[in-house]
């Protein structure tokens, strides 16, 4: 497999995550945001929507947008296992992966955040926008985890800590206030701690700057 991946995007290091947690293996094929890679058109081609990541799977399928990925991921290698077998739990696990994925996410990537400066707003007021929206996000991912786990749904990771610990890595990256979010600090804690967790950190990314 080709994983397309810039090393600082959050959905990436979802992916990265997964890979790794399952034990799959891929190449990285770096994708240069900043220089505008994405809207080449020989990337365009893969992915029509310019974003990354894209997954090229060992026969030549390509697979875009990192939920639909992950989901495919789960069900093609179940062990171990990112989603609960129950139904119910299954769907609080992928409700609060979406908080991340649908809530935050969206309205502080690249292609926002450039829009928003095209509009006049300053380098500060982009920032003041990136921490409002991630701290209202993961205030109410912490408020919507069940009490007593080492990981956000039970004693193992699962797609709602994939989506998390990249994150909350852009929540130190902006300087976003976590004092709030002690639970969540020590949920990354436990995950970076694992393998699969640590070795997808984007600073050990082969385009890492």
């Amino acid at each position: 497999m080709k994983l397309y991946s810039y090393w600082r995007s959050s959905t990436s290091y979802r992916l990265r995550i997964a890979l790794r947690l399952k034990d799959i293996s891929f190449e990285t094929v770096p994708v240069d945001l900043l220089a505008g890679g994405q809207n080449e058109d020989n990337y365009l081609s893969l992915n029509p929507s310019g974003g990354v990541p894209s997954l090229v799977l060992d026969d030549g399928a390509v697979l875009t947008q990192s939920m639909a990925m992950l989901e495919y991921l789960e069900a093609v290698y179940p062990t171990p296992s990112m989603i609960p077998s129950d139904p119910l739990d299954a769907t609080m696990v992928r409700a609060a992966a979406n908080i991340i994925a649908c809530d935050i996410h969206p309205v502080n990537n690249l292609k926002i955040i450039s829009a928003l400066k095209g509009l006049g707003h300053s380098q500060g007021q982009t920032v003041t926008w990136i921490n409002d929206w991630m701290l209202q996000g993961l205030q109410s991912y912490q408020a919507a985890l069940p009490q007593g786990t080492m990981f956000s749904f039970g004693n193992t990771p699962t797609v709602a800590d994939i989506c998390l610990v990249p994150q909350l890595y852009n929540a130190h990256r902006w300087g976003t206030d976590l004092s709030s979010l002690t639970r969540l600090t020590e949920i990354e804690a436990r995950c970076l701690a694992l393998p699969a967790f640590a070795s997808a950190h984007p600073d050990l990314q082969p385009d890492a700057k």
